[in-house]
C-alpha cells in the first residue's frame, strides 16, 4: 500500500547538470515516485505553467500549459546553481503564485554556504540538501508533500462545507426579507379594516348634522 501512495506522489527535478538530475530521477524512482525531470529553471516555470501570464500577448502556444492541467507536481527539487535561473530565483517565483506556492520546494547545492542555506529556507524552501542526494534525503520529501496534502484536504472539506451551507443562508436571508413584507401589508389592511368604520360613522354624523 505505501508503494502505491507514494507513485501517486509527482515530482519535478530541475538540474542542469545531467548526472545529478540521472541520479536524483534514479532516486525519486527508486522510491516510487513519478518524476519529471527538466534541466533549467525557466522549463520548470513553462511547466507549471508559471510562462502563460508572461506569454500572453505571443502568438506561440506555451506547450506546457496542457502539460499542467493534467499532471499535478506535489513537490519541486531544484539545484542552486544554474545558468539563467538559479534555483532560489525559481523558488521565489513558486512563492509568489497564489495558485503554487503551496507545492513544497526542496533546493539542492554542492556548496555548503550557510547564507544561502537560510535564505532559501526563510524564502520557503522546506530543505536544503547537500550534492551529492542521497536516498535517505529522498526519504525525507514525504512528510513535506503529506504536509501539504492534509493542508490541501482540510481547505477542501472547508470550501464544501460553505457551499453547502450558502443556499440554505440564501434561503433564510430570502425568507425573512419577505417575512417583513409580508407582515407589513397585513399590518396596513388591518389598519385600513380599522380605520374605514370610523370614517363612515364621521359621514354619517356630518350627513345626520345637515339635516
Amino acid at each position: 500500500m505505501g508503494v502505491d501512495a507514494e507513485s501517486q506522489f509527482h515530482v519535478l527535478a530541475v538540474d542542469d547538470s545531467i548526472i545529478d538530475r540521472k541520479l536524483i530521477e534514479r532516486l525519486l524512482k527508486t522510491s516510487s515516485y513519478q518524476v519529471t525531470t527538466v534541466d533549467s529553471g525557466s522549463k520548470a516555470l513553462e511547466f507549471l505553467g508559471l510562462l502563460e501570464d508572461e506569454q500572453s500577448g505571443s502568438d506561440s502556444p506555451s506547450v506546457s500549459s496542457h502539460a499542467h492541467q493534467v499532471v499535478e507536481v506535489n513537490l519541486i527539487i531544484t539545484d542552486y546553481c544554474m545558468p539563467g535561473m538559479t534555483g532560489y530565483d525559481l523558488l521565489k517565483r513558486v512563492k509568489e503564485s497564489s495558485s503554487l506556492r503551496n507545492i513544497p520546494v526542496v533546493i539542492m547545492s554542492s556548496e555548503n554556504v550557510p547564507s544561502r542555506i537560510n535564505r532559501c529556507l526563510e524564502e520557503g524552501a522546506e530543505e536544503f540538501f547537500l550534492k551529492p542526494v542521497r536516498l535517505s534525503d529522498v526519504h525525507r520529501l514525504k512528510p513535506h508533500i503529506m504536509k501539504t496534502k492534509v493542508k490541501e484536504k482540510k481547505r477542501g472539506e472547508g470550501q464544501e462545507e460553505e457551499r453547502e451551507k450558502c443556499p440554505e443562508g440564501e434561503v433564510q436571508s430570502i425568507g425573512k426579507q419577505q417575512q417583513p413584507e409580508h407582515q407589513s401589508s397585513n399590518k396596513r389592511k388591518s389598519m385600513e379594516e380599522g380605520l374605514s368604520p370610523d370614517r363612515t360613522r364621521l359621514r354619517y354624523s356630518d350627513v345626520a348634522a345637515v339635516v
